[in-house]
């Protein structure tokens, strides 16, 4: 064991709503009065992050959900066990399509788009893409922030609603999420799926429309964890513990509706988003959109790990082979969790997975990747499930 008396370390933050909970971390005393020094580090993209932890640069960081799982089996050019000690979100990501594509998708099918349900919405995008290939015009070209991400992932559940092949039919592309505004701005992207406040921002700028939520495919997807190396959680258990309690501590704090406008000034300031807190305080007073501790938000389930990677063998990322519970298991450190939780009487589930679908989850087939395109609006995108 190497934890020091008072453990200095260095821990990373992308620039989205999501970073809140090391943000305040640091605002409200929260990792000072667990005995750490802590320094927030604000990097420029996933990929920063993932070769920073790899390299022993940051020790812990804000990273997408799926990512430590991806890493550990090397599927992101850097293998490096990971783990997820815990969950800093749920919900939170959307799609923003640009205005032009919007209008688009309105002359090729003004009925489908009439309603605004999503999955109408992809069958209306297909009949621009089937428009635009009779043609010979360029492909749609959409983003997420990084190939492993629940953002790629709803991104090609939402195609698949419409008959599309994501594989296929569109061009998909990686976009950090602080530069998805720019990129659809001038035109290199046709729309992007991120974490807010970037789908927000490009609403009031005029310049995108929202036209699916994270909610719309799962109400509670996990959307960021707190990640770090398995070889420096092994060697700092006293250190990684006293973190995951500070965090805990900031994800209450933020589930009080009475501290999100104050949450909302403290994220406008350039050192983190740097964007008006008006459009942060636009997303984070949505009722039940960015959730951060409330229903055991916080505990990372291995059932979230297990629907992680069989999104990665359904969209041909890994093979049909890897184990998917072992995996899960060894990522996803529940143990590490509740050790923390109990130290400071926070309540966590007994068990470690609930069945399919039991977290609200779409439940779809390893194959065929493509929904059946049919008058029936898909399950996974059906209102009010």
């Amino acid at each position: 064991m190497t934890d020091l008396k008072r453990p200095r370390l260095k821990v990373g933050f992308i620039p989205i709503i999501d970073c809140a909970p090391v943000v305040l971390a640091e605002e409200l005393g929260a990792f000072e009065r667990q005995g750490l020094e802590v320094e927030i580090r604000r990097e420029v993209s996933w990929a920063n992050v993932r070769d920073k932890l790899a390299l022993g640069v940051l020790d812990a960081s804000h990273i997408l959900a799926p990512l430590p799982l991806a890493i550990t089996l090397g599927l992101s050019s850097v293998s490096v066990p990971l783990v997820n000690v815990m969950t800093l979100q749920v919900n939170g990501n959307a799609l923003t399509l640009s205005q032009s594509l919007w209008r688009e998708m309105e002359g090729a099918a003004p009925d489908l788009v009439a309603g605004g349900h999503p999955a109408l919405t992809a069958k209306a995008l297909a009949a621009v893409v089937r428009k635009r290939a009779a043609a010979g015009a360029p492909q749609v070209v959409l983003a997420s922030v990084f190939p492993y991400s629940a953002q790629n992932y709803m991104l090609r559940l939402w195609l698949a609603s419409g008959g599309l092949d994501p594989d296929r039919d569109v061009r998909l592309v990686v976009v950090p999420p602080p530069h998805t505004v720019a990129h659809l701005s001038g035109g290199v992207v046709d729309g992007y799926c991120v974490g807010e406040p970037w789908n927000q921002r490009a609403a009031v700028l005029g310049i995108g429309r929202v036209v699916l939520t994270g909610p719309d495919i799962w109400k509670g997807m996990p959307e960021k964890v707190l990640g770090t190396t398995e070889a420096w959680a092994e060697s700092n258990p006293l250190t990684l513990r006293a973190l995951i309690k500070a965090l805990i501590e900031a994800c209450q704090w933020l589930d009080e509706p009475s501290n999100r406008a104050e949450a909302a000034r403290v994220l406008a300031s350039p050192r983190y988003l740097n964007t008006p807190a008006e459009v942060i305080a636009r997303t984070l007073d949505l009722p039940d959109f960015h959730v951060f501790h409330r229903n055991h938000a916080n505990f990372p389930w291995r059932s979230h790990a297990d629907w992680f990677l069989r999104q990665m063998v359904r969209w041909g990322q890994c093979p049909p082979s890897i184990d998917v519970a072992a995996t899960a298991d060894r990522v996803y450190r529940t143990d590490i969790f509740r050790a923390a939780a109990a130290e400071i009487g926070v309540a966590y589930p007994d068990g470690d997975r609930l069945p399919p679908g039991a977290h609200g989850e779409p439940i779809t087939p390893s194959t065929p990747a493509v929904e059946p395109a049919n008058d029936e609006l898909p399950v996974l995108l059906r209102s009010g499930d």
